[in-house]
């Protein structure tokens, strides 16, 4: 088992796995992990699906194009969901509040999920075992991924990671350096001095990506992301919310 420091400080995306499947005591562990992830008043809006089926990964594989959902061994979708506390009240007879149709029901349920996400990164490296996280499954092909999973009204994908022994050791990226993460009793005073250092990182990312092991490109940090943002316009996420009962209004 590695150390915590290990596991957060030298953690990589891994996209490349053997074939050798995961221990059930490893997954146990994860699953324990997951489980005790701190969420908003422990209401727990989160729920995990836990693929191992291989047709499956495939099918959502040519969905996206991402290589490692078929090469993982395991992928676990994290989903917001408020269904199971409304059938739970339904069965008890409480009446349900609208929460969901608010900006705060939407986001406690995608924050609860990206820390149950983030707990079993932590457990996977500790492991020995590589992941990946996937936001692509959120946005791709929203409906149809919900079809595929057969998520209820009230649950919708927040985020994929794929699971595997690694058969690769990416390099480890650059990321911004403290001066423009971390802020003392206020934002940033000196906004000169934060576009400096971001206009420094952006140049190291450069770097990187020109001479890093594997495939090397030219991307940048800034363009590349605003890149992604450029595509992301396309995305009609809130009619997917809408379609999974969440009709946001305030």
């Amino acid at each position: 088992m590695e150390s915590v420091r290990n596991a957060l400080l030298e953690r990589t995306s891994v996209r490349r796995y053997e074939r050798e499947p995961i221990p059930e005591e490893t997954m146990q562990f994860i699953y324990d992990a997951i489980r005790n992830t701190p969420t908003s008043y422990n209401g727990q809006q989160f729920s995990v699906i836990d693929i191992s089926d291989q047709k499956l990964k495939e099918d959502l594989y040519m969905l996206t194009n991402q290589k490692q959902l078929k090469t993982c061994n395991r992928l676990l979708i994290f989903c917001s969901d408020y269904n199971k506390i409304t059938k739970l009240a339904e069965r008890k007879g409480f009446e349900v509040p609208p929460f969901t149709d608010t900006m705060d029901g939407v986001t406690i349920g995608i924050i609860d999920a990206a820390l149950a996400m983030m707990s079993a990164v932590v457990a996977a490296q500790a492991a020995g075992l590589g992941s990946n996280c996937v936001g692509y499954l959120r946005t791709v092909d929203p409906a149809k991924v919900a079809e595929m999973l057969h998520l209820p009204k009230g649950v919708f994908v927040v985020c994929g990671l794929a699971l595997g022994v690694p058969r690769e050791h990416p390099d480890l990226k650059p990321k911004q350096p403290n001066e423009t993460v971390f802020f003392k009793n206020r934002y940033c005073e000196d906004e000169k001095k934060l576009v400096d250092n971001l206009e420094a990182y952006d140049a190291e990312v450069k770097h990187y990506n020109a001479t890093r092991s594997g495939g090397t490109t030219d991307n940048d940090w800034c363009d590349h992301i605003l890149d992604y943002y450029r595509h992301a316009m396309q995305y009609r996420i809130l009619d997917y919310l809408k379609a999974q009962g969440y009709d946001v209004k305030r």
